[in-house]
């Protein structure tokens, strides 16, 4: 699989910085910029008070974002997350992510790509789209909707759930009981 050999190909902070990435469909800035203070480690959540469209939102954590989080070394001279070995925050990891980019082998690939990896993977795994938009941060259905193609049987299990809710009493062999929802029915008959 190319991302399990993009991450053993990332070194030293870009490897936490990357799982960060891929399993919370972070953005860059989002990553880099998280401070220890908006990890809660007990509830599982990072709490994002800087992102891209100034609205404060939740992103839970996964265990491998827990554990790569917890395999960071803690500077004491700095709120954030992701420092240089000069206690500097790191603002910029271009040059090795695109070596370990290269390393990998994967063509034509960017650190955004994390974020869409992350919802395509959401999405394909069956989670509901306004799910989706909620943990990217979208502020507009139509930013996530980009992805819904990726779950082709989604409108299939829809109408199939509907179906064993209808199915309950409209099917011949359970006439003889009386249906859970005789207001819907009644309802429906009636028009």
């Amino acid at each position: 699989h190319e991302l399990d050999k993009l991450l053993s190909c990332c070194r030293g902070t870009l490897k936490p910085v990357v799982m960060v990435a891929l399993h919370t469909g972070m953005r860059k800035g989002e990553v880099l910029g998280f401070k220890w203070q908006e990890c809660d480690f007990r509830r599982s959540i990072i709490y994002l008070r800087n992102t891209k469209n100034g609205d404060k939102r939740e992103v839970p954590m996964s265990e491998p974002v827990k554990t790569a989080l917890i395999r960071v070394r803690r500077n004491p001279k700095s709120d954030f997350i992701f420092n240089h070995k000069d206690e500097t925050q790191i603002k910029d990891i271009k040059k090795s992510f695109f070596t370990a980019i290269q390393k990998s082998g994967i063509k034509d690939f960017h650190f955004h790509d994390l974020r869409h990896c992350c919802a395509s993977y959401l999405v394909m795994n069956g989670v509901a789209i306004n799910t989706v938009r909620e943990i990217l941060g979208h502020k507009s259905m139509d930013m996530t909707l980009r992805y819904a193609h990726l779950s082709p049987d989604h409108r299939k299990q829809a109408v199939d759930l509907l179906a064993k809710k209808i199915d309950t009493f409209w099917t011949p062999e359970q006439k003889s009981e009386k249906p859970q929802n005789s207001d819907f029915v009644q309802h429906i008959i009636n028009k």
